[in-house]
């Protein structure tokens, strides 16, 4: 059984080791609200969000779970002030998600026309047991 997850550009740009399918990484896994991500992936995309991976803090004393990372794709999407906003701060518009299947995630996606990055949509399967060898190197 695959799961999804979600991991933040910044979490990956500050101190995440990058990873590419095949890869064993063990990440501190949370729950969601797939509201949080609807804007960003889209309703129907989020809804199929299991988890986030947390690289800060340990919330709630969450310990870290092995999984195998089957594919990784890029998200990219438009930001911008919402029409009547007051504060004047830029969010994820709807319905300009761009999704680009990589080979590697490491913080650094290449830039695309009229979208920004937004972080990864992570498949992965549970592993079997805890990370071994090259497999775990998370790169």
């Amino acid at each position: 059984m695959t799961v999804t997850i979600w991991v933040d550009d910044w979490q990956i740009k500050c101190c995440g080791p990058s990873f590419a399918p095949g890869d064993v990484v063990s990440w501190t896994l949370l729950e969601v609200d797939p509201e949080d991500y609807a804007d960003v992936v889209g309703g129907e995309r989020a809804d199929r969000i299991d988890f986030r991976e947390e690289h800060h803090g340990q919330e709630g004393g969450h310990a870290p779970t092995s999984v195998e990372v089957v594919s990784i794709a890029e998200v990219h999407c438009r930001y911008g002030v919402p029409p009547g906003a007051t504060d004047k701060v830029n969010h994820p518009v709807p319905g300009t998600t761009v999704l680009v299947p990589v080979e590697e995630a490491d913080g650094w996606a290449t830039a695309l026309p009229d979208v920004g990055f937004a972080g990864y949509l992570v498949t992965a399967r549970r592993a079997a047991d805890g990370p071994e060898g090259a497999a775990a190197r998370g790169r």
